[in-house]
């Protein structure tokens, strides 16, 4: 099982999908490296040599942001709105959507499960 970027990437699936694994590279990501380290798009992670999964990590590491580095710099970036209190930190405070979508109806996977309000039948 290969280790990269401290995830183990699935043996048995293409180089490709098994990228995609890693927090951080998605589809276009894969195929980028992929295509850069001269790797085909059909080969699996099973038949990589080890000098090739050690290029790939090199290149993830020296070109991209990923897993635990990305993640904390995700969570500092809503840190700060929240600190700064302007209306996305404000909403993101309150759990509430950020980009503007309705809340009258819907947004329940960011407001929760429907809470019942006694007395309001009518």
């Amino acid at each position: 099982m290969a280790r990269i970027a401290g995830v183990n990437i699935p043996t048995n699936k293409r180089v490709e999908i098994a990228l995609t694994y890693i927090h951080g590279i998605g589809r276009t990501k894969a195929t980028e490296i992929t295509g850069k380290l001269g790797i085909a798009p059909e080969r699996r992670v099973q038949d990589l040599s080890d000098q090739e999964v050690l290029q790939i990590r090199e290149t993830i590491d020296a070109d991209l942001t990923v897993e635990g580095d990305l993640r904390r710099q995700t969570a500092m970036n809503i840190k700060r709105l929240m600190d700064l209190a302007c209306y996305r930190g404000l909403r993101h405070r309150k759990g509430l959507p950020v980009r503007g979508q309705r809340t009258h109806t819907n947004a329940r996977t960011r407001k929760g499960k429907a809470k019942p309000i006694a007395g309001k039948k009518k």
